[in-house]
């Protein structure tokens, strides 16, 4: 007769988790969380690394030089931040509690700079009390991002007020080499921040702090600071209000009526009527119509030089 072997006690056990393989799970998500929260704290202390910087940045005094190097002048991207998989983006960071711009951010290619007319600027910054003063007008409505890179333009997030000097030519010189290197190639990418350093709540930014890397080469790389101040100037930083002192007179004490669509100023001397030319995407106004700068352009327009000041345009370089 068969005897059950469950009844001599002889049973075949049936399979049982492993120990070592449980214990192996065990560790294996312990490992998965832990790491999961080195990398938030990893990213937290990088945000507060960067805050701290900012802040440091924003009690600097102006010592006479307008624009110095942060961190021996390396951008501080990380890979991820340097990553191209999704091709192009730009960002701006929201408004803070005063109405202030933030931070602005983009992965730079030829294929976000702009084709269209740039249109007047019509938003008002914080601190924007504008007037003029030898030479032109004191304020610019300084773009984070230059609309040659991105073609923004009446973006809030996008613009601060800045001085005339902080603007051109200290800012535009870095973005022209950016856009001169993305024009050169168009197929690589810039990584890009500038982030505007306010002091406490005051209006009107102590400075920019802007850093640029190109992927995969060093053709473009830079990291910054360069402080918002004008010479002959003494700014109050709270609410944008400045003083002139004697050696550069306001040409006039009324508020600049065309600030209202103006991103730059006039050059000392100026015509408003005289004919200028400019191409469609360009930054540079010309008053030789054949300036070298013109040479390759297939599409020139006129206009007065009154209007392309009023429409952020600037005087060639070459023909200053």
């Amino acid at each position: 007769m068969l005897v059950p072997l469950l009844a001599l006690g002889v049973g075949l056990s049936l399979p049982q988790p492993s120990m070592t393989s449980s214990v192996q799970s065990t560790v294996a998500l312990a490992a998965k969380k832990q790491a999961k929260h080195q990398s938030q704290r990893v990213k937290k202390q990088a945000a507060a690394s960067s805050s701290q910087s900012d802040e440091q940045l924003a009690q600097l005094d102006y010592q006479g030089t307008q624009t110095i190097s942060v961190n021996n002048g390396q951008p501080t991207f990380s890979n991820e931040d340097l990553d191209t998989s999704h091709g192009a983006w730009q960002q701006y960071g929201n408004l803070d509690r005063l109405n202030r711009a933030t931070q602005a951010n983009a992965l730079l290619n030829r294929s976000l700079m702009p084709k269209a007319k740039r249109e007047p600027l019509t938003v008002d910054p914080t601190g924007w009390h504008n007037k003029k003063i030898k030479g032109g007008y004191l304020y610019n409505r300084s773009h984070l991002i230059g609309y040659q890179l991105t073609g923004q333009n009446n973006n809030w997030k996008n613009l601060i007020t800045g001085t005339r000097s902080l603007n051109d030519p200290e800012m535009v010189r870095y973005e022209d080499e950016v856009a001169d290197y993305l024009r050169a190639n168009p197929n690589d990418y810039v990584r890009y921040q500038v982030t505007p350093v306010f002091r406490g709540d005051e209006l009107l930014a102590r400075g920019v702090h802007m850093q640029a890397q190109s992927v995969n080469s060093q053709a473009v790389s830079f990291n910054v600071y360069i402080f918002n101040v004008q010479d002959g100037v003494t700014l109050n930083y709270a609410d944008g209000t400045s003083t002139v002192d004697s050696n550069a007179q306001a040409a006039s004490s009324a508020p600049a009526v065309v600030s209202k669509v103006s991103d730059t100023t006039a050059e000392q001397g100026s015509n408003d009527q005289a004919t200028v030319y400019v191409t469609p995407n360009g930054t540079k106004y010309h008053l030789n119509r054949n300036c070298r700068a013109l040479s390759r352009s297939k599409t020139v327009e006129t206009m007065t030089q009154g209007q392309a000041i009023a429409d952020g345009y600037t005087l060639c370089g070459f023909e200053r």
